[in-house]
Formats: structure tokens, C-alpha cells, sequence
């Protein structure tokens, strides 16, 4: 495929932002610079230079919170485009999933989920009528944007197998209204501590610490796999940190406390 014409300089499209702004989401924060092939190759795609797609990732972190509260800054001065698109994307994770999956799949004709048929994770039922196919194109920006968000570990264990980890939603998919894309609303857990989380047996505190239910009957397996976390704080991501109304919701209607699950 071509690449487009150069644009050095000029003033970024809005086409040229999705995908600044959708790589952001989905990029491990170490990996923004100018060598990293993938940038090398959009940037050849959107008509910029690799330093200047990898800068403008960058800049995006000074409009991030969770970037800035380590002491990280981007540029000083923040383009209005910039910010106006940052807003426009935690206004609406669903439709900026969509449209900037399909920006960035447009550039080289390739599949906008990007994830293979086993990967998929989530319960997609009950209110939720979005069709299929942008079902799963919302499903691998999350997944993306959460594994990367953590540096592809469960934020419990460590355990860095991309095939063995899920970005787990803190309200389920069924529940979570304008938040089912919205990647603070998900923590990167193993298999088997995404399906603890997910039934109740463990939770995250606000001190972002592993509670685990008590009325579970506990065999030696347990204890040493999940017991085992209770009361040890979690990895926080460098980007995207989970939700504190999020994680209440979790403790208050998932978490087990009074019965045996």
C-alpha cells in the first residue's frame, strides 16, 4: 500500500489524530519512540515522521493524569486539537474505539479487531445490542489498551503470558452503560484471577490492595494461588489507572462477603 503524502509540519488531521490517539491507548509507554517499527510504519501510513508521531503520543500523556502524577510531562504547550480529541474520547470510549480502530485497520486493510477467535473474553448479552462485528472491534481496542496499559502482567501475580491474561472489566460489560470501553474500567488479571474477580471471590481495596473472601472453602491449591494475595497490593498501570467508583461498585455488588460462593 502507498503511503500517504507527506505532511510535515503542517496541522494534524483529524484522521492522523485517531490514529496518534488510538496508538496511545494501545501502546506500552516505553515503546513510544521513533524506533519502534510499528511507529515507523504508521507514520510512513499517516504522512509523518516517526519522531513526530512518537512526540505527539508523548504530548497526549500530559493530558493524562495518571502520566503527570509520576512527574512525566509531554510538550508544555498542548494543542487545542489535542485536548479537544482527549475529550471526545473519554466522552464516548465506544464511538472513539470504533472510529479509531477503523482508521488505524483502514491504513493497511487489516482486521480492526486484531485478535484471533479464543481471545475473546466477556459477556456480551442482556442490554448490550451493538452488532457483532463492532462488538469485537471494541473488545480487542479494551483488551489492548489494558494489557498494554499494565505492560502485558496481571497486576496481581506478574504473570506475563499475553495468552494467559484477560482484561477483565471491574463492572461487567452487562452493567457498565458508557464505561464498557473505557479502559479504566479494567484491571489485566491471569485466566484464573480474571474468573476469581469476576464471581467475587477476590477484590480490589482503595488502597488498590487484593481482598480476598473469607467464606470460600479453601483447598491447598487456593490458598497458594489466591489465598496467598490477600492483602498485597496490586501493580497500578502507567496509564489508565482503575476507577475508584469503578472498584466500589465491584466491592459493593460482586464481591462475596456473606456467603459461600
Amino acid at each position: 500500500m502507498s503511503t500517504r503524502p507527506a505532511s510535515h509540519g503542517s496541522r494534524w488531521t483529524r484522521s492522523q489524530l485517531l490514529v496518534a490517539f488510538g496508538l496511545y491507548c494501545q501502546t506500552p509507554f516505553g515503546k513510544m519512540h521513533g524506533r519502534n517499527p510499528q511507529l515507523i510504519q504508521y507514520a510512513a501510513l499517516i504522512g509523518r515522521s516517526p519522531d513526530a508521531l512518537a512526540m505527539k503520543m508523548v504530548n497526549i500523556a500530559s493530558l493524562d493524569p495518571a502520566i503527570t502524577s509520576t512527574g512525566r510531562t509531554g510538550l508544555m504547550a498542548v494543542a487545542a486539537a489535542d485536548r479537544a480529541m482527549w475529550e471526545e474520547m473519554h466522552s464516548d470510549w465506544q464511538k472513539f474505539a470504533l472510529e479509531s480502530s477503523a482508521e488505524i485497520a483502514g491504513l493497511t486493510a487489516a482486521d480492526a479487531t486484531g485478535i484471533r477467535e479464543s481471545e475473546g473474553h466477556g459477556d456480551y448479552a442482556g442490554a448490550d445490542r451493538v452488532a457483532p462485528a463492532r462488538m469485537r472491534i471494541g473488545q480487542a481496542f479494551f483488551r489492548r489498551a489494558v494489557l498494554s496499559a499494565y505492560n502485558q502482567q496481571c497486576c496481581i501475580t506478574g504473570l506475563a503470558i499475553p495468552g494467559l491474561l484477560v482484561a477483565s472489566h471491574i463492572i461487567p460489560w452487562r452493567d457498565a452503560d458508557n464505561n464498557k470501553l473505557n479502559p479504566r474500567n479494567g484491571l489485566c488479571l491471569s485466566a484464573l484471577h480474571d474468573k476469581a474477580f469476576d464471581r467475587g471471590i477476590l477484590t480490589i481495596d482503595r488502597e488498590f490492595a487484593v481482598c480476598v473472601s473469607k467464606k470460600v472453602v479453601a483447598d491447598a491449591f487456593y490458598k497458594s494461588a489466591i489465598l496467598r494475595y490477600d492483602n498485597q497490593r496490586i501493580n497500578l498501570p502507567n496509564r489508565f489507572r482503575p476507577d475508584a467508583e469503578f472498584l466500589e461498585y465491584h466491592r459493593a455488588n460482586i464481591f462475596e462477603q456473606g456467603r459461600r460462593v
